[in-house]
C-alpha cells in the first residue's frame, strides 16, 4: 500500500485548467482547427518544476502527456484526447548576451517575440517566418527561414537545451545537453524533431549582429508557370549565399505568382542580383528596398496572416530543378485544386555556399543536407464537407511529384507517408532511436510519429 501511495503523490502546480473551467475551450484549440481533441486537463506551466510535476503526475497515473509550445502542429501531434496537455508557452523569458553572441530562449517564445527581444539588441537569429509558430518546435525539427543560406538552420545554432526527462519508473528530472555533456541528446535535439525525447526548457542559441537587410518581391500571373518556376530554380541555389529566396504558385483561381527574398546587403544589389528574375515571363509588380530587420520579419510574415483555419500539409525538398514534367505536375494540380487556398511554396536551401549544404548529412540529426529547395504543399478550408477533398488533393499532389522529389521536412509532418521515419530522418533514424532508448526507454514522450523505442514504428 505504501509504494502505491508514492505512486500518486505529486500534485500538478502552474496554470491548470479542467474541462469544467470556461478558459477550457480556447485552452485546448490548436492552429489547426482540423483537430478538436479533450484533454483531461491542461497545465500551462510557468516554471521548469511545473514541468517536472506535469510529467510525475502523468506517469504516476498512467496518464498519456503531449507536450505543447505554440499549437503549430501540422497534425495535431500536441493534442490528445483523455490525457494531459503540459503547455509551455507562458515560459516566455528571452535573456541576450550580446558581447558572447548568444541568447538563452525559454520555450514557449514565438518567433514573433524572439525576434522583437533580439533586435533591441541588434542580434538575430536564424529562424521561420511564421510569427506566432513556437522556437521549440521548430528549433528541434531544423528551423528555416530568410538566413538559412548564410548562417544556417535554426538547430544549427543551438549550443545547448535545457530539458525535463522521465527518469526511473514514475520521476521526471532536469539535465542540461551540449557539446561536453549529454553530447548525443544535443546532436538528437538538432533536428530530431520536438516532443520525442523530453519536454525542452530553455535553448542557447549563438545569435548574429544584424542592422538594415533588402527585401524584394516579384508578382507573376499564374500563365507564366513554366517560364518563372524553371528560372527561380536555377537562380536561387547559384546566387550568393547572402540572399535566401523563396516563391509561391496559388490556386489557378487566384492566379498568381509571387517571389519573395532577403538579401544581406544593399538594395543596389539587390536589384542586380534578382535580374534573371526579371527576364522571366513578364512581372506584373516589383519591389525592393532596404529596411531594419526587424521590419523584414514583419513584411515576411503577412504572407501566414489571414488563413483559413483548417488545412492539410505535406512537404518534400528538391535536389535539383524539376525537369518540364514536374512544372507540368504543379500546373496540373494548380488549375484543379479543391479550392482557391491552396498552393505550392518553395524556399531556397542549398547551393553557393550555403551554410546548410556545407554541414554533413550526419553531424546533426537534420539529414536533407543537400538538398536546393524545399518544397511544402497546401489545401486550406472553413467547412468539415470540404476537408475530405482536400486532404486527397494534397496527398496527389506530393504522390505526383514523388518522381522528382525526397524525403520530408518533419516540421512538416504528413501522417499519410508511410516510411516516415526514412522520409524525416534518412540516415540518421537509427542512432535516433539508440537516443531514445537512453533518455526515454519507458516511452513515456510518444505520439503518432515520434520515435520509437523498439523496432516497430507504429504506435
Amino acid at each position: 500500500m505504501a509504494r502505491n501511495r508514492r505512486k500518486t503523490s505529486t500534485r500538478l502546480t502552474g496554470r491548470i485548467v479542467f474541462p469544467d473551467n470556461p478558459s477550457y475551450n480556447a485552452a485546448r484549440m490548436e492552429f489547426n482547427r482540423r483537430f478538436s481533441k479533450f484533454p483531461r486537463v491542461i497545465v500551462f506551466c510557468k516554471r521548469t518544476q511545473d514541468v517536472i510535476n506535469a510529467v510525475k503526475w502523468a506517469r504516476e497515473r498512467g496518464v498519456r502527456l503531449r507536450v505543447r509550445s505554440g499549437r503549430h502542429s501540422y497534425e495535431g501531434f500536441s493534442a490528445v484526447n483523455g490525457g494531459i496537455i503540459i503547455d509551455v508557452s507562458e515560459m516566455n523569458k528571452v535573456k541576450v548576451d550580446r558581447t558572447n553572441r548568444t541568447a538563452i530562449v525559454q520555450t514557449g517564445n514565438p518567433l514573433a517575440r524572439v525576434y522583437k527581444k533580439l533586435w533591441n539588441k541588434r542580434v538575430a537569429l536564424p529562424a521561420g517566418t511564421a510569427p506566432d509558430v513556437g522556437v521549440a518546435g521548430l528549433a528541434l525539427g531544423g528551423g528555416i527561414g530568410l538566413l538559412s543560406r548564410k548562417y544556417g538552420l535554426t538547430c544549427d545554432n543551438l549550443k545547448q537545451v535545457k530539458m525535463v526527462v522521465a527518469s526511473g519508473r514514475y520521476g521526471a528530472k532536469t539535465i542540461v545537453a551540449n557539446k561536453k555533456k549529454h553530447s548525443d541528446l544535443l546532436w538528437a535535439s538538432r533536428g530530431g524533431g520536438g516532443g520525442n525525447f523530453g519536454i525542452a526548457t530553455a535553448y542557447t542559441f549563438r545569435v548574429r549582429p544584424i542592422s538594415t537587410v533588402s527585401i524584394y518581391r516579384i508578382d507573376w500571373k499564374f500563365g507564366d508557370l513554366e517560364k518563372v518556376l524553371p528560372a527561380w530554380q536555377r537562380w536561387a541555389p547559384s546566387v550568393t549565399n547572402r540572399l535566401t529566396s523563396t516563391i509561391e504558385v496559388a490556386a489557378k483561381q487566384v492566379g498568381t505568382i509571387v517571389s519573395t527574398g532577403q538579401l544581406l546587403g544593399g538594395s543596389e544589389e539587390l536589384r542586380r542580383l534578382i535580374r534573371p528574375l526579371l527576364r522571366a515571363g513578364t512581372p506584373v509588380k516589383v519591389m525592393v528596398k532596404t529596411v531594419p530587420f526587424i521590419e523584414a520579419t514583419k513584411f515576411f510574415a503577412e504572407s501566414d496572416l489571414n488563413l483559413e483555419p483548417k488545412f492539410k500539409i505535406s512537404g518534400a525538398y528538391g535536389f535539383r530543378p524539376l525537369p518540364r514534367e514536374g512544372v507540368r505536375i504543379i500546373r496540373d494540380f494548380l488549375s484543379k485544386a479543391p479550392n482557391k487556398h491552396a498552393g505550392v511554396w518553395s524556399q531556397s536551401l542549398g547551393g553557393a555556399g550555403s551554410a546548410v549544404s556545407r554541414v554533413s548529412p550526419t553531424a546533426t540529426a537534420y539529414p536533407h543536407r543537400k538538398a536546393e529547395t524545399i518544397y511544402e504543399l497546401s489545401a486550406r478550408w472553413r467547412n468539415d464537407g470540404e476537408q475530405r477533398r482536400n486532404i486527397r488533393w494534397v496527398a496527389g499532389f506530393r504522390g505526383a511529384l514523388r518522381p522528382f522529389v525526397h524525403g520530408d521536412y518533419v516540421n512538416f509532418p504528413d501522417l499519410q507517408i508511410k516510411n516516415w521515419p526514412k522520409a524525416y530522418y534518412g540516415v540518421n533514424f537509427g542512432r535516433l532511436k539508440q537516443v531514445k532508448r537512453k533518455y526515454d526507454p519507458h516511452n513515456v514522450f510518444r505520439f503518432a510519429q515520434s520515435i520509437p523505442v523498439g523496432k516497430r514504428v507504429d504506435q
